[in-house]
């Protein structure tokens, strides 16, 4: 045995039950010929390395989505001897799992079930017998509790005996089979709702539900914002200031204080020594804007939107804002991508995967790229509007709502289709498994560094490259009837455009030397999220629509900036 794949329905726990199998390297790939992403990892059985994988969740072999087509792939491609399949259950789900389950089945691969969550079967009223339940589906069916580690051995032990099941039936005839399975099996029994149970209904009510999204959206936020800036102000910039600034002035001074090569590596001395917001070089400003900057805010980001995940809000908001959403042109689920966008518009194009039609996945990126900043850049126009709270803070991202909405409506008016109804099974509110939550975050942070760090220290290279050779003055000569005629922008601010295709946030940075007014900040900060995407989500995003569409969608946002921008220099 070579291989083991986790699969099951969303939000039965299997990403627990992986964490709780593996160790703390783990891998998140895209599987081969999509941007849908799995998670690998390995654990030890019987001396040998074994591989773990997360399989994407499905409800059925019949796939609906990308996500359920790289699952049914992954498990189509098994070689059956070498692979084992953990059918992972909802033990208080058992008749809605049981569809996935009898498919498996079908595919004759070594198969055990882990019926997950078993401590909540007794809140819930529902016994199960598991070797009555074993004895039906002929494998193995084991209790787990990923949270508490309930079941684990057990279940490594029965992944090594693993068999072949033989389980036959017609597919016309499958929900009955499931019926006399579940009547044999199960027993439920009448019992008292708990508290948070009471909670997820009024979670998904709108006269309770929104309230309830407001309060966890603005606690969301607090925390994010206490993190980081603690983060940034305990860590990030001690460090900078008293370990790194020393270093870089040595080498500052063997490089004579000046000079190209000078200003490429350490930037501008500013009052003799390096600021690491204005310097701009590839080892002072490249390296702080990411790591200390920006990465406490990422972290703190990543934090709250696991735990959200984790403790089964995120479906609920689903259910709650499906209606609206509807109005742009989504159902529920597209709120994922525009909160996954929050952190970093490049998950969010590759988790709107979850939308099931091209229209849908259209219509969210193009809304995302446009008018949803990543937490890198509203970090740094927290840095640059901060002194003028709520005055520079409402201008720029009421308007990047307005637009959001203003857009969507639009789209969802002239492009054809429509929206399909969502459907979605909601978790029990559940407290989160702390040792995987934490491992996510990490995971997420260091993709994160891999894929911002080179990013910006390329574009601040390129930057000083462009300034050397007059390029950046000349571009800022040619777009200096848009940019201070329709923008009301200084012409030095085409620098901050030119980078912001590389890293939106190291663009909004620029805009510190410039001495721009409240006014020129509000609008350059609103241009800067709307005009076009980063480089990284924009290699996305070509993958996702194909150069036709992409095209479609750059030109959206061109047009739409001007109008919006333009408008903004009018009005203010």
């Amino acid at each position: 045995m070579k291989k083991i794949l986790l699969m099951g329905n969303p939000n039965v726990g299997k990403s627990v039950i992986f964490s709780r199998l593996t160790g703390a390297k783990v891998i998140v790939s895209n599987y081969p010929g999509s941007t849908v992403e799995f998670t690998e990892g390995i654990m030890r059985i019987d001396g040998k390395d074994t591989e773990v994988i997360d399989v994407p969740g499905t409800y059925t072999l019949q796939p609906t989505s990308e996500a359920e087509k790289v699952s049914v792939k992954m498990a189509d491609e098994s070689n059956r001897e070498d692979t084992v399949i953990v059918n992972v259950i909802d033990s208080t789900n058992l008749e809605r799992n049981l569809n996935l389950t009898l498919q498996l089945l079908k595919k004759r691969i070594p198969m055990i079930v882990a019926l997950n969550f078993w401590d909540e079967t007794k809140h819930t009223g529902v016994e199960i017998n598991t070797e009555e339940l074993s004895k039906l589906l002929g494998i193995q069916c084991v209790p787990t509790c990923g949270i508490t580690g309930e079941g684990i051995n057990k279940l490594v032990d029965e992944i090594k005996q693993a068999k072949i099941p033989d389980f036959d039936y017609r597919e016309e005839e499958k929900w009955k089979v499931i019926g006399n399975i579940i009547e044999k099996a199960q027993k439920v029994f009448h019992r008292h709702h708990r508290f948070s149970e009471r909670l997820g209904e009024l979670s998904v009510k709108p006269i309770t539900g929104l309230p309830i999204a407001a309060i966890v959206a603005f606690i969301s936020f607090k925390v994010i914002r206490f993190v980081g800036e603690w983060l940034i102000g305990n860590v990030g910039e001690p460090v900078f200031e008293n370990l790194w600034a020393p270093v870089m002035m040595k080498v500052s001074t063997f490089l004579g204080a000046g000079g190209i090569l000078h200003d490429i590596i350490i930037g501008k001395l500013i009052d003799g020594g390096i600021d690491f917001g204005q310097s701009f070089g590839i080892l002072t400003t490249g390296l702080f804007v990411p790591l200390a900057a920006v990465l406490p805010y990422v972290f703190s980001f990543y934090l709250v939107l696991s735990v959200l995940e984790d403790s089964g809000y995120l479906p609920r908001l689903a259910v709650l804002v499906d209606n609206a959403m509807h109005k742009v042109g989504l159902h529920g689920f597209g709120i994922i991508p525009m909160i996954l966008g929050l952190g970093c518009n490049v998950p969010g194009a590759l988790s709107s995967r979850i939308l099931e039609t091209k229209r849908e996945r259209f219509i969210a990126i193009t809304l995302m790229a446009i008018a949803v900043p990543c937490m890198a850049q509203i970090a740094m126009v927290s840095g640059l509007l901060g002194k003028y709270g709520s005055r520079g803070f409402i201008p720029v991202f009421g308007t990047l709502f307005l637009v959001w909405v203003i857009l969507g409506v639009i789209l969802n008016k002239i492009l054809k289709g429509r929206s399909p109804e969502l459907f979605i099974e909601i978790p029990p509110y559940r407290i989160p498994y702390w040792r995987g939550l934490i491992k996510k975050v990490w995971m997420r942070i260091i993709w994160f560094i891999k894929e911002a760090v080179p990013w910006v220290l390329f574009g601040v290279f390129l930057i000083n490259i462009l300034y050397t050779l007059g390029i950046i003055d000349f571009i800022g000569d040619l777009l200096h009837p848009v940019i201070s005629g329709v923008l009301g922008l200084p012409s030095g601010a085409a620098a901050a455009l030119v980078i912001g295709f590389l890293r939106k946030d190291v663009a909004v940075g620029m805009l510190v030397p410039l001495n721009l007014s409240l006014k020129q900040l509000i609008i350059a900060s609103v241009v800067l999220t709307m005009y076009f995407p980063c480089a990284a989500s924009f290699a996305v995003i070509v993958k996702e629509f194909g150069v036709k569409d992409m095209l479609k969608a750059t030109l959206i946002m061109m047009l739409v900036t001007l109008i919006v921008g333009g408008a903004l220099n009018l009005i203010l």
